[in-house]
């Protein structure tokens, strides 16, 4: 089940992240390369002062963090996960949004109590950056919707 989780989930982080060779800011402000990394396999934050990156890097950095971080994550907060497609949706959630967000959401008690009826409109609520409702995160949410 993991094995095609990463992938669906990589490809969407692929998708909604984009490619960035060189540090540059997110909207919310933090130091990113490649495709939304915010740190290295080491634990060191990127800085905007890091050399570029080659696009090889970059997805294995992507990869790294998919399989070594988020993957983990989600198995640990949402137990009962039982389809690869929506163990994808959710570690791309948590990629997005962290894993500190799943922890403390309502989205986690409906996955957890296998309410899957109402996943997708707790997935939906997460469409805000800097209080306003950001089209790119509606698109998002509405793709891990989708896989639920």
């Amino acid at each position: 089940m993991a094995g095609g989780a990463v992938e669906v989930a990589a490809a969407l982080a692929r998708r909604f992240e984009g490619l960035c060779l060189s540090p540059y800011l997110c909207p919310a402000g933090v130091a990113t390369i490649g495709v939304g990394a915010t740190y290295y396999e080491d634990g060191t934050r990127v800085q905007l002062t890091d050399p570029p990156i080659t696009r090889w890097r970059a997805e294995a950095l992507l990869l790294w963090m998919v399989r070594t971080v988020y993957l983990p994550s989600v198995l640990r907060l949402c137990p009962g996960l039982d389809h690869p497609d929506r163990l994808a949706a959710l570690i791309d959630f948590a990629f997005n949004l962290g894993s500190g967000n799943l922890r403390a959401s309502t989205l986690r008690r409906k996955v957890n109590a296998r309410d899957w009826e109402a996943v997708p409109a707790e997935l939906r609520k997460w469409n805000k950056g800097g209080g306003r409702v950001r089209r790119g995160l509606t698109i998002r949410r509405e793709a891990e919707a989708v896989l639920i």
